[in-house]
């Protein structure tokens, strides 16, 4: 079928009455028992639009498809899109993510050729790769304005996918308030829909669960996790099983249950091990990694095999953050193990993973810096890295990860007996954990005169 003279901008009834001239036909060639020549001619003007059949009669007489005649993307075409799309998408779960964005990016050059759910195919592929290549901004103003079309019903899969990415990358953008209040909604909105808990629901509230831990909203955290383990237990895959298990292992270590925590991340990983997520595995391995580095005594050796094997994976499939999150891992059990040279580089290698951007990432990457030099002996590097760290650290909000990185930063200066600066630190941790400090005795004589 050859449709390269037709113009698709002329519209359906454009479409017809070209590819009639060109095969040589006058409206009564296309008219029928059911369909009368002024009724083609009413549908060649626009004021009339073709039912399902009398527009697969049409298509027929034209030697074109209904496809065709509806969006003026012919066969051909349509197929070469779908290919480019199927190829952009594996790419993207192969982690090449690069090569991914450029091909969405191409695709939606061309969005006119299209249908709807290609184009939402497109801009969800473009989204998550430019969220998995470290542009959360850009990533979040895709995922936005899908998650506002109302084309997509809520509590498909599809929508569900997006609120759960949405969610994600505010928390991780360091907007823990807007990811919370985006997860409460997505899962107010299925429970309106009636329906018992499912499996949407267990991968919004396991996004939440993570968004709670990261606010220091321990309590809710450990409330929704116990709504969500019998479902999972129930009705979950294996990989949703293992993510609430995970989860529910962070929230029990931030409350100081360690052997607990690692008891739920040793399950979590058995799980994840039976599925084929090689990301989820990897974070899995680190997080136990990280586990190990804070029991009394550590086991650094232990961890330095899973955070290796974790950084393997993460370099293939995981983005900036989660690798430099490794990374910072890396630096803290090669230090544990005296080896300060190696545990160094891991933390500049953190640092450059996370460019110019401002994240408690890159503050904890320069505490453990400055915790180097201080064993290296090397003081004034030591100090110029705590005042980096900190300068970064202010420009966040609070968290509970931010908490730890003051606890950290004033830990530091205690040891260099600069208390007026370790006194600095630990105020901002008790903020940033959510404690407000409290009023000054001659703040409240001052409002009685």
């Amino acid at each position: 079928m050859d449709h390269t003279k037709a113009e698709p901008a002329e519209g359906l009834g454009g479409r017809v009455r070209t590819l009639r001239i060109r095969r040589g036909l006058k409206q009564q060639d296309l008219a029928s028992a059911d369909v009368s020549t002024s009724y083609i001619s009413l549908i060649e003007s626009g004021k009339r639009v073709p039912s399902t059949p009398v527009l697969a009669s049409l298509a027929e007489k034209l030697d074109t498809s209904p496809d065709y005649l509806l969006t003026g993307i012919d066969d051909h075409r349509a197929e070469e899109n779908r290919l480019k799309l199927a190829f952009a998408e594996m790419a993207l779960r192969n982690g090449d993510n690069g090569e991914a964005l450029q091909s969405f990016g191409e695709l939606l050059a061309g969005r006119a050729a299209l249908d709807g759910p290609m184009v939402r195919r497109a801009l969800i592929g473009q989204a998550t790769a430019l969220e998995k290549t470290g542009r959360l901004e850009a990533a979040i103003a895709v995922f936005d304005a899908l998650h506002r079309d109302p084309a997509i019903a809520v509590g498909s899969d599809e929508w569900c996918g997006i609120a759960v990415a949405l969610c994600r990358c505010y928390r991780n953008a360091g907007d823990i308030a807007l990811s919370i209040d985006i997860g409460e909604r997505a899962v107010a909105r299925l429970d309106g829909l009636g329906l018992e808990t499912t499996m949407d629901h267990i991968q919004l509230g396991v996004t939440l669960m993570g968004s709670y831990h990261m606010r220091g909203d321990l309590t809710r955290a450990q409330l929704l996790g116990e709504r969500l383990l019998p479902a999972a237990e129930t009705q979950g895959s294996h990989g949703a099983r293992g993510a609430v298990y995970w989860n529910a292992g962070l929230v029990a270590a931030s409350q100081g249950r360690l052997n607990e925590a690692i008891a739920l991340t040793e399950r979590a990983l058995a799980m994840m091990a039976e599925g084929d997520n090689t990301r989820h595995a990897a974070m899995l391995r680190m997080n136990y990694g990280s586990l190990l580095l804070q029991l009394d005594p550590p086991r650094p050796e232990r961890a330095l095999e899973l955070l290796e094997s974790a950084q393997e994976a993460l370099a293939e499939v995981g983005n900036a953050s989660e690798l430099s999150r490794c990374e910072l891992n890396l630096a803290n059990a090669e230090k544990q193990l005296g080896h300060w040279d190696a545990a160094a580089a891991h933390a500049e290698r953190a640092l450059g993973l996370l460019g110019s951007d401002a994240m408690v990432l890159s503050a904890r990457a320069r505490a453990y810096l400055a915790e180097i030099c201080l064993l290296r002996d090397a003081p004034e590097a030591a100090v110029q890295h705590l005042h980096s760290a900190a300068r970064q650290l202010r420009q966040l909000p609070p968290s509970q990860d931010s908490a730890h990185a003051w606890r950290h930063i004033g830990d530091l200066w205690r040891r260099f007996k600069s208390h007026e600066e370790a006194l600095k630190a630990y105020d901002m941790a008790l903020t940033a954990a959510g404690l407000a400090r409290t009023r000054a005795p001659e703040a409240a004589l001052s409002d009685r005169r």
